[in-house]
């Protein structure tokens, strides 16, 4: 295979073993990252398939002798717009779920129809081919492909290739300009920034961590104050406008404990200890702290030395 005429068919009419063989090597690499970009779960793993078969183009292109054009397809698609497009992909974290939403109706039967319009057009154009004499890169090179190329962009085309420069270089700066922010007084210390909270009146110490017991402290459920009330600032305000706060009544954690009760018998476990619980809604005044103990009585089935009554006491009340 020689520089003027790539191909051994182009003079003999038959292809040379070498060909034959770095030809199906890079078939089967182009061919086999371009079905795995499509059959591929994930978008990440579909842009590198794709980068692959980009870079088996490139190898044929240089086998063919257009170095130059095999330069172009590695520096400019594989180099720059896939790997872009895989950070992007990368950053955001798509994931095969995204596919299945349509953000457009109909735009699969879309896709559908355009994929079978341009394989029609692509199977018209590979019958209606004629295949003559081949021209030959040195034919094809007669005025000098790269020279040619190279006289177009600095001669008819200098106009337009100066714009879009212009245009590139505006964007950047723009867009340094813009985020950039002029300083006009001095950064704040930590120190600074704890007396300006104090004198605001916001909250100071850290945060109430969420959740109420070692069982069930998740996000969503409020922590508790001494008195027995949830804090309202343990938990995300996002989630207490969305209504998603889960109840943590006394009601509630006795659920739970049946299920982890009917659970443990499913499996055949020792079922977990009771948890003896109360959770008022209101702070324990008086009456509340009655209900409170009461209902911790009537949990354990005992009573306790501090509410405990003598039993003639008991019986002269009932007299």
């Amino acid at each position: 295979m020689t520089s003027a005429v790539p191909l051994a068919a182009a003079v003999t009419g038959a292809t040379s073993t070498g060909e034959a063989v770095q030809f199906w090597v890079l078939a089967v690499i182009a061919v086999g990252g371009a079905i795995g970009m499509v059959t591929m779960r994930k978008a990440v793993h579909s842009a590198l398939c794709l980068a692959a078969t980009m870079l088996a183009l490139a190898v044929c292109y240089m086998a063919q002798g257009a170095v130059f054009l095999g330069v172009v397809q590695i520096v400019v698609y594989t180099g720059a717009i896939m790997m872009l497009f895989l950070f992007v992909v990368m950053l955001v974290g798509v994931t095969s779920a995204d596919s299945l939403k349509e953000t457009l109706k109909g735009q699969r039967w879309a896709a559908v129809l355009c994929g079978l319009g341009f394989g029609v057009l692509l199977i018209a154009g590979i019958a209606n081919a004629k295949l003559t004499t081949f021209t030959g890169l040195a034919g094809a090179n007669a005025g000098g492909n790269v020279q040619g190329l190279a006289k177009l962009i600095f001669t008819r085309y200098v106009w337009a290739f100066e714009v879009t420069g212009a245009l590139l270089i505006t964007a950047a700066i723009g867009a340094m300009v813009l985020t950039h922010r002029e300083r006009t007084e001095e950064r704040s210390t930590q120190r600074e920034l704890a007396q300006q909270r104090v004198r605001d009146g916001v909250q100071v110490p850290p945060l109430p961590a969420p959740g109420v017991y070692a069982r069930h402290n998740a996000v969503d459920i409020p922590g508790l104050l001494p008195d027995g009330t949830t804090a309202e600032i343990s938990v995300n305000p996002t989630l207490r406008a969305r209504g998603q706060i889960r109840d943590v009544s006394g009601d509630m954690l006795r659920r739970m404990e049946q299920l982890e009760t009917a659970t443990a018998d499913y499996l055949g476990r020792t079922p977990p200890p009771r948890r003896i619980a109360v959770t008022p809604r209101a702070p324990l005044t008086s009456g509340a702290a009655d209900e409170a103990a009461e209902a911790t009585r009537t949990e354990t089935g005992k009573t306790t030395p501090s509410s405990a009554e003598p039993t003639s006491e008991r019986e002269a009340e009932q007299q």
